[in-house]
């Protein structure tokens, strides 16, 4: 309990374990802010399916990141999210104690820095809330008691979140010419919240909130709230994405760039940290279940275009993804087919 970086950031300068290696270091440099992710207006798609379509699979194929106004989930909903994590990430240690684990199979845990904190080289300056919310009746009796409204707003803001993502992926199976409903039920089964907290900090140029890094799952729904911190790696520079009013930012993760047969990009992207104000987000991870088999969708496939990635399960991406701490091309080497291979073995 006593690693939570909240609990000891105000009362000492940067502990040398938390300072990254030169050549990950976001420095000084600043962020060009000409070039920035695509903002995509969900609600066109009501009088304009065909270009709201093309617009999200556009920005899937170059950026894989993008975010999304006027996308069903309203004001109130988004601030309730916003305020009620805030308020659980300021709550005394002795009311969060009970939930501090360092326990990865925990379902509900709040830790900090990185999955493998005993074992990683260097630490990230971050403290994590992180619990599953399906089957949504059974996880619910599992989150934090306190704050008091946490389980009524979260519920909400799940089931709201789950909502918009399956409708997003309605819309890239529509513009990949997959089949409707392609991505519903197992494919999409499972959904994860993780909540980052990141205090400020002595010296942002030294350290990371989150390492350079590609999400494992299917897509990913992040509340990132109004502090800067988020940045996309593309074309060999960091793009920050500008904190929007009440938008949501959308994340290709793995899964999906593999069903995709690589027609999707899962964007790389970290999190860096600032010294003046703390910055927390709040990200819903939809997943297939583990048991899932995970391949190439056949109809984007033939003997122009072979599979390239072989059939698997998602237990088994998961656990060598992890294993490699998150590597975007070592997580995907053990699954891609030889070039020539037009067959799933």
């Amino acid at each position: 309990m006593e690693r939570l970086v909240s609990n000891w950031y105000n009362h000492r300068a940067l502990p040398e374990s938390y300072i990254c290696p030169p050549e990950t270091r976001p420095g000084k440099l600043s962020i060009p802010s000409g070039d920035t992710i695509p903002v995509v207006n969900l609600g066109e798609a009501l009088i304009n399916r065909s270009n709201t379509i093309l617009n999200v699979l556009r920005a899937s194929q170059k950026f894989g990141f993008f975010q999304v106004v006027n996308h069903g989930v309203s004001e109130k909903v988004l601030n309730d999210t916003m305020n009620v994590v805030e308020e659980f990430f300021k709550m005394p240690m002795e009311e969060k104690a009970s939930l501090y684990s360092e326990d990865p199979n925990k379902v509900c845990r709040l830790y900090t820095s990185n999955i493998n904190y005993g074992t990683e080289k260097y630490h990230f300056w971050r403290d994590i809330l992180k619990h599953h919310c399906h089957p949504l009746d059974d996880c619910i009796k599992l989150w934090p008691q306190k704050p008091t409204r946490y389980r009524d707003v979260i519920r909400t803001f799940s089931v709201e979140g789950k909502k918009l993502g399956l409708a997003i992926l309605e819309l890239l199976t529509e513009g990949l010419g997959l089949e409707s409903g392609y991505f519903k039920k197992d494919l999409s089964e499972a959904m994860l919240l993780v909540a980052n907290h990141y205090p400020p900090c002595p010296d942002p140029s030294l350290t990371l909130g989150l390492p350079k890094h590609c999400d494992p799952n299917l897509i990913t729904i992040l509340l990132q709230g109004h502090t800067f911190g988020l940045q996309v790696f593309k074309d060999g520079q960091w793009i920050g994405v500008q904190p929007l009013p009440n938008a949501l930012v959308v994340n290709i993760g793995h899964q999906l760039r593999i069903v995709s047969n690589n027609k999707l990009k899962s964007a790389e992207h970290r999190a860096v940290t600032n010294s003046k104000v703390a910055r927390t987000t709040v990200g819903l991870f939809i997943s297939s279940s583990e048991d899932s088999i995970i391949e190439p969708a056949k109809s984007l496939t033939n003997a122009a275009q072979p599979p390239l990635y072989r059939a698997f399960r998602y237990k088994e991406f998961l656990s060598y993804y992890f294993s490699m701490m998150g590597d975007t091309e070592l997580a995907l080497q053990p699954f891609k087919l030889p070039f020539n291979q037009s067959v799933i073995s």
